[in-house]
Formats: C-alpha cells, structure tokens, sequence
C-alpha cells in the first residue's frame, strides 16, 4: 500500500469478553452473522505445526475504531477454538465460498473448477467462471507457497460478496493445484487476504481496498471479534467499516505500524506473573497475524513461559553443558557489570565483536576478504546457548537471587526448550496455579489470564492441554518478532477525510481492529499519525452476568 507519509499507527486495547453474545439484525445498520463452532481435538496438532510453519513464510506470513452503526458484520465459524472462517459470494449470480479472513497475506483465491488432479479441490467448492454473468477474464499466471503447503493457478476478475457488500470487478485467483494433503481436510475453501498491497502476489488489489476505493465503506477500517468460549453457539464476526462495540470497553492505545506489507508494531518487555523476561526489554517486532492460531515468539522468553506453566518441553543436552562449563563465569561477569552482549564472544562461545556491533555474517565476508579462517563453531547451538543463559542468568540476579538458585534454575530451563513440534502439553489441574503473561505494548500492560494462552482437547478424564506459544526465532534486522493473533488485538482509525463507508473485523482469544487514518486518499494511501489502530481483549468469566472492560495498565 504506497502512502506519502508513511506513519501508520496500530492501536492496541485489552477486550475483556465476559459472556457469548448473540448476534441480530437489529436496527443499527449492522448485518451480524453468527459464528459456528466446532470442539477443539487431535487434529489441531497438525495445524499448530503448519501455523507455525507458515509464519516464516515471507509470501503470506510475514487498528482504529469507527461507528459500528454503519459497520459490515460477516459472521466467522470457529473450528477447534484455532480457526475461525467466514463465507463470501463471487460471481453473478454468487457462488458461497468458506474463507479464513487473513491478516497475514494479502490475496483472495478459491478453489477453480478447472482444478482436475489436487485431491483437495474434490473436497471443496470451486469457482465456474461460465455461470458468472460478471465474470472478467485475466488468465495470469500466480503461485502462494505457505510453507508447508502452496497453491497455483491464474487471475480472473469478478464481482466479490462480502456480507451486503459487492465489491465489483475484483482480482482474485483461480486455485489449479493444490498439492500435497495440507488443504486436504480445511475445514474452508480458500483464503481472503487482509494486509498490504507490498505483500500482494502479482500485485493484485487487495478486496479491503477495493472496498474503500469503491465508495462502499464509510470509514478505511475492518475488526475481528473472535469468541473464545467454546461452548457459544456463536464463533466471532469481522466488520467492515466499524466496531461493534457490544464487544469491548475500554481506551485505545496507539503504537505505530513499522512494516510494510504488514500489520507490525514494536512491543516490548514480556512479563510472566509480573516479572520481566528480559529479552524484550529493549523492544522487539510484532505481527497481527489473523490466520495463525497461537502466540510465536523467541525461544529464550516461551522456554521460561514453559517452566512457570509446567509445559512439556525437550532437554537441550548442548544447553546444559554450557550452564555447567560456563554459568558460574556468565554469573561474574554480569556481577562485574559487563555488557551482556559482549559475555558470549568474551568467552569464546560467538563470533561477535559486541564493541564493533559486527555480526558473524558480515564479519566472515570481511575476513574472507583479508584472508582470515573465521570458526564457524563459534557461530551455533553453544552461541544460542550462551545468549540465552546471559538472559537467563541476568534476569535472577534482578531478582538478588544466590547463586545456586541462579544455575539451578537455568539448568531446569536448559529441560523446557520448546519442542521443534510447536506443542508444549501441561497439567490441565494446574491452570488455576499458572501465572498470567503480560505483554507491554505502547507502555502499557496486556494480561493474559491462564485460561486465555492455554488450549483444551476433549472432555473430562481425556481432556488434554496445550499451551498457546510456540517458539519462532526471527534474526535482526526484522527480529526478534512476535506473531500475534487474537490473543492480544484489534485495530480501528482516528479522523480523516470520511468518503466511504467502513467495515471491520475480529478475531480469536482476543479482538482486533484494522484500520488506517487517512487524509484525503483515493485508496488506502497516505496514513497520519495516530490513525490506524490495533486492539485486543481478553475473554474472562463472567462477573455478575455484566460486562467490564479492561484497559492497559
């Protein structure tokens, strides 16, 4: 999304949703659908991997709040509390597509009935461009890779149905291949994306713009409501041009988006039970991603997340030599005051000069240039090892802990590493004991309660509980980054230049609100400070039968 000035704002505020709302088309202008839901089971194993996965993808993975008077409500379904869809109509007259409305990739594509040999295409609805009486011929060529599973096929150009909305003429692609079982059994047909045009497969008009450039939105923002209570009968909604303020009390804060193509923000320190976690505290990036199903973050902060909740993890062997060789020596130097980035390469463990703020990378070019051998062992498992420690380490000795507390406690860490996986199982007794994780977001704090990071299989004695993060190790400069989903957000505008009618959206665990303030675009352009808006609730027990919000702290 080009824009003159390039300061897009995302606005971030906790939703506490106490009670499952049910949706009516009253006489406030909104179109509400209700969101169905299916109980979470084994099967969510398989698509927290290929969350996980598809977060580093780099084609696809990686707010603001207007009146929702005159808001576009489409209803999502929840499948097993980890996917949440919607269904839109293309083509005249419209044929229903099941879509995941997703943050994270930019382009809409469905399933094409010139699709023969994917198995998947057999399980879902396809597009037949010759019973549309608006349909547009393109034939480009355009591919999605989504890291553990991809699709192929062409443009073509229809009219689009989003609730009552028709956003005519719209680019979208027709999907001819879809190989391998990933979309095999999705419970949806395709994908609607909702970020920036940067991050747009053929540079195709993402269908959000399309509606602002189209007059058919007031305000330039979208929402997501996503109910966390799985015995609702309603999933959640996405709302275009508004926010459904049943949904959340409180004040937004306001943060800047810091990426293009995406719908990234700074956040920083992570607290678990009020205390810090260390490595954040200078700031890291994060991502409003809608199309992932849990909180990915870097290893050195879900390792501790593990410990303080129980989870299941695997022993790193390679991490606790390091503990054992060079704890005491990481100990006395951070004693002695010496700058925690510099530890690592003072004993040998990384190949980095702290004083230079030279990486192994670009120091290995540099030497190979001047004929130097560099060691790449110094540049590894014992090098995260050591980093992590230093964190680790580090974070005791601000609490005036002693020294055998200190190594004892990193060596239990050094047999909680997140599994490769992405699944940590704990103790579903113990959620009521488990400490809250705080995220610091413009200043302010964001808790999440146990019951709101933790997931629930099944019933009674077979139930089973998985945590909510997973590790994802993204290097500088775009890391560390977090991807977050709706656990922590919703996006909504400040004042601009009103032409169009607005929508918005929601989303799981927590809500967001997507917008952008504009001033004077044709379509989504130019972004004023303090203008696009990122929000999140947490869903609680209901106190009373009301509802309270909470704001940061």
């Amino acid at each position: 999304m080009g824009t003159k000035n390039d300061a897009r704002l995302v606005a971030l505020f906790l939703w506490v949703l106490l009670s499952p709302v049910v949706f009516s088309a009253e006489n406030d202008g909104l179109i509400r659908i209700q969101l169905n839901k299916k109980q979470l089971d084994q099967r969510i194993r398989l698509h927290r991997r290929n969350d996980a996965t598809e977060q580093e993808s780099p084609s696809g993975k990686y707010g603001l709040h207007g009146s929702s008077e005159d808001a576009e409500i489409v209803e999502l379904k929840n499948y097993m509390d980890a996917q949440y869809f919607g269904e839109i109509g293309i083509g005249t007259p419209s044929q229903k597509f099941t879509v995941v409305f997703d943050t994270g990739s930019s382009n809409l594509w469905v399933p094409s009935s010139k699709c023969y040999f994917s198995i998947a295409c057999f399980f879902h609805s396809k597009y037949k461009s010759g019973q549309s009486s608006t349909y547009t011929k393109n034939g480009k060529s355009a591919a999605i890779h989504y890291g553990t599973g991809a699709i192929s096929g062409f443009f073509s150009a229809d009219h689009v149905k989003v609730g009552e909305l028709v956003v005519q003429n719209q680019d979208f692609i027709e999907a001819t291949k879809e190989p391998g079982i990933t979309f095999v059994a999705a419970k949806f047909d395709g994908i609607l994306g909702l970020g920036f045009q940067e991050i747009s497969v053929g540079n195709a008009v993402p269908v959000w713009y399309s509606m602002v450039s189209q007059g058919l939105v007031k305000d330039p923002v979208f929402s997501f409501w996503l109910n966390r209570n799985i015995e609702g009968e309603e999933g959640g909604e996405i709302v275009f041009g508004g926010v459904d303020s049943d949904h959340f009390k409180g004040n937004h804060t306001y943060v800047p988006v810091t990426q293009k193509g995406y719908w990234q923000f700074d956040m920083g320190d992570v607290l678990v039970d009020g205390e810090t976690t260390g490595f954040c505290a200078d700031g890291c990036a994060a991502i409003a991603d809608s199309g992932t199903s849990l909180l990915a973050g870097p290893t050195t902060i879900i390792t501790q997340i593990n410990h303080a909740i129980g989870a299941s993890g695997i022993v790193s062997q390679q991490c606790k030599s390091v503990v054992t060789q060079y704890g005491k020596t990481i100990l006395d130097l951070l004693i002695a005051k010496t700058q925690p980035k510099k530890i690592c390469s003072q004993i040998g463990l990384c190949a980095f000069d702290g004083t230079r703020g030279v990486s192994f990378g670009i120091e290995s070019v540099i030497d190979e240039k001047l004929g130097r051998k560099h060691d790449s062992s110094l540049h590894g498992a014992p090098c995260t090892a050591c980093e992590m420690a230093v964190v680790w380490i580090q974070n005791q000795l601000n609490r005036n802990m002693t020294e055998e507390q200190i190594l004892n406690y990193v060596n239990e860490l050094c047999e909680r590493l997140p599994s490769p996986n992405g699944e940590s199982a704990v103790d579903c007794s113990s959620l009521s004991s488990m400490p809250s994780v705080s995220f610091t977001i413009g200043g302010k704090l964001f808790d999440l309660a146990p019951e709101q990071y933790i997931l629930k299989v099944g019933e009674g004695s077979a139930a089973q509980c998985l945590s909510g993060f997973i590790a994802l190790d993204v290097a500088p400069p775009r890391g560390p980054l977090w991807i977050v989903d709706g656990y922590i957000a919703v996006i909504a505008p400040g004042k601009w230049k009103r032409r169009r009618e607005g929508k918005m959206a929601r989303r799981r665990l927590g809500s967001w609100v997507f917008g952008i303030k504009e001033q004077g675009f044709e379509v989504p352009r130019t972004i004023d400070a303090g203008n696009s808006s990122l929000c999140s609730y947490n869903a609680v027990k209901q106190e009373s039968k009301e509802r309270k919000g909470v704001t940061g702290r």
